[in-house]
């Protein structure tokens, strides 16, 4: 349980956006991995559902089969990106986050210079770096979650491809 106390001295240096940091942290990382599991099992039985419905209808060729084809399409692109926005919202909280806990870490600077004068060199470099921490901290969390965000985009826009191609008409249309 070293890892616990090491969380909480880096906190306690940070400030306390450390702690808001670390909730939207958590909740990048939950949606990050929600969506693995859901492009890799759940959406999978989705698809193979909605491919097998087309396939069994008799007309795939009538302005009506194209919009419900088109219909699926949608649906299906729908559940694919439905938290991807929100993922990327948190991501872009991240550093603002950050800037506001040097914001405020550098309010507490000027504090400290404001009651000891500018003589106390220490105290002051002291407060700069326990400024800097939160804004390290967003930056790190943002761009971990970049990466996953850019490629779990990618995931979604393959398996639509794949499965508007997947609902493809039959050779004799007409």
């Amino acid at each position: 349980m070293e890892w616990v106390s090491a969380i909480g001295d880096f906190a306690e240096q940070g400030g306390a956006t450390i702690w808001v940091l670390l909730v939207v942290c958590m909740l990048q990382w939950a949606l990050i991995v929600e969506r693995i599991l859901f492009y890799g099992f759940t959406f999978r039985r989705r698809e193979l559902a909605l491919l097998t419905a087309w396939r069994e209808r008799c007309d795939h060729h009538s302005w009506r089969a194209r919009k419900i084809r088109d219909l699926l399409v949608a649906q299906a692109g729908m559940e694919l990106r439905s938290a991807l926005p929100l993922l990327k919202t948190l991501i872009a909280l991240c550093p603002l986050l950050g800037l506001l806990g040097t914001v405020t870490g550098m309010v507490s600077v000027f504090d400290v210079i404001a009651v000891t004068g500018t003589s106390d060199a220490q105290a002051m470099a002291q407060g700069v770096y326990r400024a800097t921490i939160p804004t390290m901290a967003g930056l790190v969390v943002a761009i971990s979650g970049i990466y996953f965000a850019a490629q779990l985009q990618r995931w979604a826009d393959l398996r639509i491809a794949r499965f508007n191609d997947g609902l493809s008409f039959s050779a004799e249309a007409k």
